[in-house]
């Protein structure tokens, strides 16, 4: 068995550890933290600290890059996903039957686009945003507890979830130093018109 192999086969033992860590109590918890639309609040919150802080104008240009970013991240996972061509948990033959599986996802596994655009956000809110509000940390319990739902209810592995939130800092740092310059733009306009 080399390296690669090896790797792959702890992470398919890995997998069937934590997900067998659950429970028919927690299956609902999980759905409803796997599930995109169940986490507006934070959203809205994201939305609403922006624009306390930047205001109408440059707090738009804010969340036009930031929309950028979730879309661009989004595609980048599906060329991956599409180019590397693992199959899910949820569809691999030797593990479908001995993983609980609370999801019947068709699309490939590596790597996950839950973990990549939601570490990418929350990075780029917390380092837009740590200066002005103290606890932005915390907007990292998002990717956690997302990254996690994936392996939970059977449709990522470890190493998915775990390359895709390395991505998702990556693509975060990246579109937060574009932030930077662009917003600087935003700024050097307003004296322009001054």
């Amino acid at each position: 068995m080399d390296f690669l192999d090896s790797i792959i086969q702890h992470d398919k033992e890995l997998l069937v550890f934590l997900n067998g860590l659950g429970s028919e109590n927690w299956d609902s918890f999980w759905i409803f933290i796997t599930t995109p639309i169940n986490w507006t609040p934070l959203f809205l919150l994201f939305f609403y600290l922006i624009f306390k802080t930047f205001g109408w104008k440059k707090g738009l240009v804010f969340i036009i890059i930031t929309a950028l970013m979730a879309g661009f991240s989004d595609q980048l996972t599906v060329f991956i996903k599409d180019f590397v061509g693992r199959l899910r948990p949820n569809q691999n033959p030797e593990l479908r039957d001995i993983i609980r599986l609370l999801k019947d996802n068709k699309s490939f596994s590596f790597v996950s686009g839950h973990a990549t655009t939601s570490t990418a956000v929350s990075l780029l809110m917390h380092l837009t945003l740590k200066k002005y509000y103290k606890y932005t940390i915390l907007f990292f319990i998002w990717p956690l507890l997302f990254a996690y739902s994936r392996i939970y209810i059977g449709v990522h592995f470890p190493i998915d979830v775990t390359v895709g939130a390395m991505l998702g800092l990556l693509i975060g740092f990246l579109f937060y130093q574009l932030s930077l310059k662009v917003l600087a733009k935003v700024d050097s306009k307003k004296v322009e018109v001054k």
